[in-house]
């Protein structure tokens, strides 16, 4: 796709393939449900950086896009690629790199473990005059990280799925002079009591008006929990 904005969000999601994604949900639910949940995680993600008003939108595959869930998002007027690279540090950097290469000013990426971020967090990452932004995840992660200008060397020697992977960038970033923002602390969805939190936090966010129901919402009102 041309550039058109000048910015850019990236989702980085798993190609969604049966007994592939979300397999620490394996314990309280069979790989037919883990895959409709992560699939709703996903739609629900593509629509929330849909509502990103100034920023070309992307989605990073990994592995492949075998399953060809992806391949409607392009005609929707999102860029597909594969992301490359050993760990997770390494395909975030190449991401980062490819769309400076484009021309693109500020650069957000996020997962699709956190179905209920709020849309506002990103707007908040791209309002930021910061070298880097970093959303704190509960898990000892981050749910997002965004860039101005160039890439900040805060990838290497950070042990990647690991409760220190937030620690160990922090020290980074000190240790590189770069400018740093933190957003509101969130939370990734990986085991069954964090889905449990979920179905909980949706229920009482629509509710109270704060965002509407997904996909998500509706798949785990349908589902029972062990």
């Amino acid at each position: 796709m041309e550039k058109v904005k000048d910015n850019a969000v990236i989702l980085f999601a798993r190609d969604p393939v049966l007994g592939q994604v979300k397999t620490r949900l394996s314990s309280s639910f069979d790989d037919e449900t883990i895959l409709k949940l992560y699939i709703c995680f996903v739609e629900d993600s593509l629509d929330k950086i849909r509502q990103v008003d100034d920023a070309d939108c992307f989605v990073g595959i990994s592995p492949e896009n075998h399953s060809g869930f992806f391949n409607g998002t392009e005609s929707s007027g999102m860029s597909l690629f594969v992301q490359q690279g050993d760990t997770l540090g390494d395909k975030m950097r190449k991401a980062f790199v490819d769309r400076f290469r484009q021309g693109y000013n500020k650069v957000v990426i996020i997962g699709s473990d956190s179905p209920s971020l709020p849309v506002s967090y990103l707007d908040k990452a791209l309002a930021s005059e910061k070298d880097l932004v970093l959303g704190p995840s509960t898990d000892g992660g981050y749910y997002l990280i965004a860039m101005t200008g160039k890439v900040s060397e805060v990838f290497g020697g950070v042990a990647w799925g690991t409760e220190n992977v937030l620690e160990e960038t922090l020290k980074k970033v000190k240790e590189t002079n770069v400018s740093l923002e933190l957003l509101p602390v969130w939370y990734d969805v990986d085991f069954p009591e964090d889905l449990k939190f979920l179905k909980t936090h949706l229920t009482l966010i629509v509710q109270s008006g704060l965002c509407e129901s997904g996909k998500t919402k509706k798949f785990l009102d349908e589902i029972s929990f062990q």
